[in-house]
């Protein structure tokens, strides 16, 4: 992926308005709703970070916390909104959010994993029984065009159990961001 990529038109599958009466039950009664690449992308500065899965160590212990703990210097920088997408269905991922207590980035499930494929990140972790997923990245997207780009170095496909994160953390972005803003 380079800068200057304009992003394709995507349909994303989101649940809205699910609840459970306690801890124990899974929550239902929310109903389905579709959103496009253009209202998550359009007219907006947004910063997207990829990761391979809801509920897996790095992604709780680290990535999405770092996000949501630097929303206001995200903010402060210029960024409307903090996207967390992974190949995930939208059940996983409301309930990935709440277990979080995430309040401020905002997860899109890409359950068949459509937008992922689009940005080049779709990988098969057959072998460890995730089925396909997405290698980790992160962007700065502007008015729906990729304006920075990071990856993980050593993409794997089938075979490795390599999760490296070294390259998209929050604070890297906020660096660039900052840079920017001088």
């Amino acid at each position: 992926m380079k800068a200057g990529y304009k992003l394709d038109k995507v349909i994303f599958k989101l649940r809205e308005g699910d609840k459970a009466s306690s801890h124990n039950q899974c929550s239902i009664g929310g109903r389905w709703i579709e959103k496009t690449t253009d209202d998550f992308f359009k007219n907006r500065r947004v910063v997207l970070f990829s990761l391979p899965g809801a509920f897996t160590p790095t992604c709780s212990s680290l990535q999405l916390p770092g996000f949501e703990n630097y929303c206001e210097r995200f903010k402060k920088l210029g960024i409307d909104e903090i996207y967390c997408c992974s190949v995930n269905d939208a059940y996983t991922m409301n309930a990935w959010a709440e277990k979080m207590r995430i309040k401020n980035v905002k997860l899109i499930p890409d359950g068949n994993g459509y937008f992922t494929k689009q940005m080049g990140m779709l990988i098969s972790k057959d072998h460890l029984g995730f089925g396909n997923r997405s290698w980790r990245y992160m962007a700065v997207i502007t008015d729906g065009i990729v304006e920075k780009w990071w990856e993980e170095p050593g993409i794997n496909n089938e075979g490795s159990d390599d999760d490296p994160y070294t390259e998209t953390m929050p604070e890297k972005c906020l660096e660039y961001l900052a840079a920017g803003s001088e």
